[in-house]
This record gives C-alpha cells, sequence and structure tokens, in this order.
C-alpha cells in the first residue's frame, strides 16, 4: 500500500522512516529497534497483582512471565555477545526480584512448575528491568561500528551468525513477548479475579 493512502499518524511516522531507511547504519537501525521494544513495553496497560500472575487458558506463562523473559532473554544473550555484565546482576535485579535459582535463567524450556515461579505482581519492577536492558544496548549500540557488528559469534545450519544478526533476534523476540502480553491484557476475561 503506498504511503498516501495510510492513515495520518502512520505516514508522519513510517513514511518519513521508509525514506531514510538506506541510509541507516547497523547502530542506527538497533537503536531503531531498541525504541520500538520501549515502544511495544509503553502499549501494556497497568495492571494488577492477579492480572500479571493470571493464567489465561490455563497457560503456564503469565503476563509476569512474559515481561520478565522479555528482559532475560536479551540481558543474558546480549551480556554474551558483548563481554558484559548481566543488568540482572549488575543492577541487583536478581535481588530485587528475589525469584531464587529459577531467576537466573532465562525461561526457554520452562517447566510448568518453573514457570509459575516466575510470580512477580510489581509490574513497575518488571518494566524497569526490560527498560534498563534495553538502555544497555542502546548504549553499546551507540559505540559499536558496522565491523563491531560484523564479529562472528557463533554458526546455526551452517551460517555464520554476527552480533548484528543476534542482536536484530533478540529484540524482535523481546517485541513479540510484549505483544503477546499487550494481546492477553487487552481480552475482555484474563482469567484474573482482583
Amino acid at each position: 500500500m503506498a504511503c498516501s493512502r495510510w492513515p495520518s499518524k502512520l505516514r508522519e511516522t513510517t513514511c518519513a522512516n521508509r525514506r531514510t531507511v538506506g541510509r541507516m547504519n547497523t547502530s542506527d537501525f538497533i537503536i531503531d529497534l531498541v525504541q520500538r521494544t520501549r515502544d511495544s513495553l509503553a502499549g501494556i496497560r497497568e495492571l494488577t497483582a492477579a492480572e500479571l500472575t493470571a493464567h489465561p487458558a490455563d497457560h503456564p506463562n503469565s503476563v509476569s512471565w512474559l515481561l520478565w523473559h522479555a528482559g532475560r532473554e536479551m540481558d543474558v544473550q546480549f551480556a554474551q555477545l558483548s563481554d558484559t555484565e548481566e543488568v540482572w546482576s549488575e543492577q541487583d535485579f536478581s535481588t530485587r526480584f528475589d525469584l531464587g535459582p529459577v531467576g537466573d535463567t532465562i525461561g526457554y524450556g520452562h517447566s510448568r512448575e518453573e514457570a509459575t515461579q516466575i510470580n512477580t505482581t510489581d509490574q513497575s519492577l518488571l518494566n524497569s528491568y526490560v527498560l534498563a536492558v534495553l538502555e544497555g544496548i542502546d548504549q553499546q549500540a551507540k559505540k559499536w561500528s558496522d565491523a563491531d557488528w560484523d564479529f562472528v559469534i557463533g554458526e546455526y545450519d551452517g551460517q555464520k551468525i554476527t552480533r548484528r544478526v543476534r542482536t536484530t533476534s533478540l529484540l524482535i523476540d523481546a517485541i513479540e513477548h510484549l505483544a503477546q502480553a499487550m494481546y492477553v491484557t487487552g481480552m475482555p476475561q484474563t482469567g484474573a479475579k482482583d
């Protein structure tokens, strides 16, 4: 669809961005993606403790788990590829969340029992953690050149994985989890009762 046929708010932002994408370097692209992740987080309305820890349709992952996982998966992976300390420990989020050993994981492969242990009822704490991780990525992105982004950190299915590819992937994964949280919290009934 041509930009001229889009609603005015989309035309002002998206179409303007489409004209400059060709000139973006990797750092600009990652910084833009970090902001889109922040915007996704900001789109989640204020939730009650019961809504944060509800398990719609008896799914093991609550909204609390989705927010925590979005932060953890970005934090652990980006710390590894940038050779920095995790925000989780550096800024004492591990103590502030007080989730025990399960809090130090990232959530991949969680059993139902492990997932339900992520029961943080403080949305401000969850948001603060995600935002602190995003700030760390943003600050590192401002320091790295395209050559830094091209650094190969591994291989998957015969393809080299660079910092650029992994960072893009982890930010998109976070946006997807935040979108899931937004969807669930926008449903008429989340299964939570105040």
